[in-house]
């Protein structure tokens, strides 16, 4: 009875020091369910039934990624996407930490996506998946259009080719050998024009 006791005991610390041992994991990233469906593969015997999940997955300070996965339960399907969503990051500059530098367009297969800079207080003016991919990657003032497919798959893919061609003046000034000071100062005259103009 005694060594019983003694492995029972043992295997309780075995556990202990195994759930000790595991780093606490920081939830530095946060996830986005855009899409969820079933699908089906049909076998001799049958039709076999999973389910395949879109997750986009961002830092909400400049970094976003989107993955799909596959299995035949939900919860399974959604680590699978959000694994690979981590794997597929990529960092986007952003202007005053709230809206993009400049207007961009986006295209993936019949899907073409605008997105426009915005003043502070506008919001995020997009729809359903670009919205996702917009809130994860901490975008707080963007007006954005989808034109061509509602295909989420696509609608994502399409806004994560435009948001690949984003470039800070940073960015700019660097590939030019300039100051980012050179590089804003045409642009602001011609605004300052501009305004001038339709006032």
């Amino acid at each position: 009875m005694a060594e019983r006791e003694n492995r029972r005991d043992d295997r309780g610390n075995r556990g202990g020091d195994r759930r000790d041992n595991r780093p606490e994991e920081t939830p530095e990233f946060a996830d986005r369910l855009v899409a969820i469906n079933r699908v089906s593969k049909t076998v001799k015997g049958g039709k076999r039934f999973g389910f395949a999940a879109l997750v986009v997955v961002g830092d909400q300070r400049g970094r976003v990624g989107f993955g799909k996965g596959k299995a035949k339960e939900v919860p399974e399907a959604i680590r699978k996407a959000t694994e690979q969503a981590k794997r597929s990051l990529i960092r986007v500059p952003l202007k005053d930490a709230r809206t993009l530098h400049h207007d961009m367009e986006g295209r993936h297969g019949a899907g073409k996506v605008v997105m426009r800079t915005a003043v502070a207080g506008t919001g995020i003016i997009a729809g359903g998946p670009m919205r996702a991919v917009f809130e994860m990657l901490g975008l707080q003032d963007v007006v954005a259009k989808s034109i061509g497919t509602s295909n989420p798959y696509n609608m994502i893919r399409a806004t994560i080719d435009g948001l690949k061609s984003e470039t800070s003046p940073r960015q700019v000034a660097a590939r030019r050998g300039k100051k980012v000071a050179e590089i804003l100062n045409k642009p602001a005259t011609e605004v300052a024009v501009a305004e001038v103009v339709e006032a």
